[in-house]
């Protein structure tokens, strides 16, 4: 039995059995006649055993070479396992880091969500904003380029969204304003906000127009911001107010003149001291009725008949009215009111003492109406006296009559004629109505 070499602790063994022929044959010559052919098998036996033997060697040097490979492939596998637990354990740490990435993006998000609609709001209310107060604004950057600009700079500027990117001093302007670009320099430079009032070419509207630094996020200075505010009606305030303080101060001037004149030359014709007080205040109170009632209207024209009645209010009144008053609705310039009422006091005072309104039965009527003369309108006003006193013709021209026929003149470029008819004295006044307008139009 021989012990073939093999890997490990393994072995083959190889058992060979011959058989012996046994010395108690009794035939010696089959004995002899068997020798040569157990002798053949033994050595075909031994040549088939030592092949085999080279196949068992073979097959153990293939089997220990593959045995080793095995080992080599495990290891490999083993190494490779460990690198796949090491892997996943990286992948399912990774998986936790992506998982907390998700969580902190997935909060990321809510608050940008968060923000945008914060932004949204703001947009909309800025939107708003611009929309409800009609501001022209306009947006540059250093060099005067358009940024962005709101609809109402249209009415100032001929803007169109595609003009986002172009200079501004590249659009047709309808301002008469020249120095824009300096002026938006020296905002730039010095950092102090500018306030100009623009005025429209056509000389229709006015604006106020203000140039402010642009901060960024950052505070730093990102371009100019314009603004253009509609003043078309604060600087038409302004200019009547400064007319209405031109007439105010003309109106008071012309009235101290009057006064003036009225307490010389009532003066020089009172014969007594309570003569001249008596005329004097009335003429004063007479002044005083007519300017309450332009002031109360801001100077602005007043109803005929309201100066007739102010001076003939207490005749109209009571059981029998004294007067009577006909004629369309007429306005009278403030200058013409007052000659007016000048006039109506003085031929009032005149009926009071001499004339119609002297007597009970007697009566004044006014009537007047509206005719064309020399291409325009004409006051027509007629003051006739009935049922007073017979009249006779003054030896003297008394100052009232001056004064108004010298008022009317003067003041509404208007004519005057008195009658002293026996029956009654006939006043006639004409003067030029520049802004009438017919009842109802």
């Amino acid at each position: 039995m021989e012990k073939l070499p093999g890997p490990e602790d393994s072995a083959l063994y190889l058992i060979v059995f011959v058989e012996v022929d046994s010395p108690h044959r009794s035939d010696n010559r089959a004995h002899t006649a068997a020798v040569p052919e157990a002798t053949s098998s033994i050595t075909q036996f031994e040549n088939e055993n030592r092949d085999l033997l080279e196949q068992l060697r073979s097959v153990g040097e293939e089997h220990a070479a593959t045995v080793e490979e095995l080992r080599s492939s495990n290891e490999e596998l083993q190494s490779v396992n460990e690198e796949l637990q090491s892997t996943n354990e990286e992948l399912e740490t990774s998986r936790e880091e992506i998982q907390s990435i998700n969580e902190e993006l997935n909060t990321v998000n809510a608050q940008l969500t968060a923000k945008v609609e914060q932004l949204d709001r703001s947009n909309g209310d800025l939107k708003n904003l611009f929309d409800s107060t009609r501001v022209a604004t306009i947006f540059l950057d250093p060099f005067l380029v358009i940024r962005s600009f709101t609809p109402e700079i249209a009415k100032i500027y001929n803007l169109i969204p595609s003009d986002l990117g172009r200079p501004l001093t590249d659009i047709v302007s309808r301002l008469t304003y020249k120095t824009l670009h300096d002026d938006v320099q020296s905002v730039l430079r010095t950092l102090q906000p500018m306030e100009r009032r623009v005025e429209r070419d056509d000389g229709s509207a006015y604006y106020l127009m203000r140039i402010l630094p642009y901060r960024g996020p950052d505070s730093t200075i990102d371009g100019s911001l314009i603004t253009f505010v509609d003043v078309t009606g604060i600087v038409h305030a302004e200019q009547h107010q400064r007319m209405l303080v031109d007439e105010l101060n003309h109106r008071v001037k012309n009235m101290l003149t009057v006064v003036i004149s009225l307490a010389t030359t009532t003066l020089r014709r009172a014969t007594t001291l309570e003569g001249f007080q008596e005329v004097f205040l009335g003429r004063i109170h007479a002044l005083t009725a007519a300017y309450a009632l332009l002031s109360r209207d801001g100077w602005s024209p007043v109803p005929l008949r309201e100066i007739l009645t102010e001076e003939l209010k207490p005749f109209m009144s009571g059981d029998q009215a004294n007067v009577m008053l006909d004629g369309p609705t007429v306005l009278l310039e403030p200058r013409a009111a007052l000659a007016l009422g000048m006039a109506t006091h003085e031929l009032t005072t005149n009926a009071v003492k001499y004339g119609a309104l002297s007597v009970a039965e007697g009566n004044v009527v006014v009537t007047w109406c509206v005719t064309p003369k020399s291409g325009e309108e004409w006051l027509q006003l007629i003051w006739t006296e009935r049922n007073g006193p017979p009249v006779r013709r003054p030896d003297r021209r008394g100052f009232g009559m001056t004064m108004i026929e010298r008022g009317f003149a003067h003041d509404v470029g208007g004519e005057v004629t008195i009658d002293f008819a026996a029956n009654g004295v006939v006043a006639t006044f004409s003067a030029p109505l520049p802004n009438y307008l017919p009842p109802g139009s």
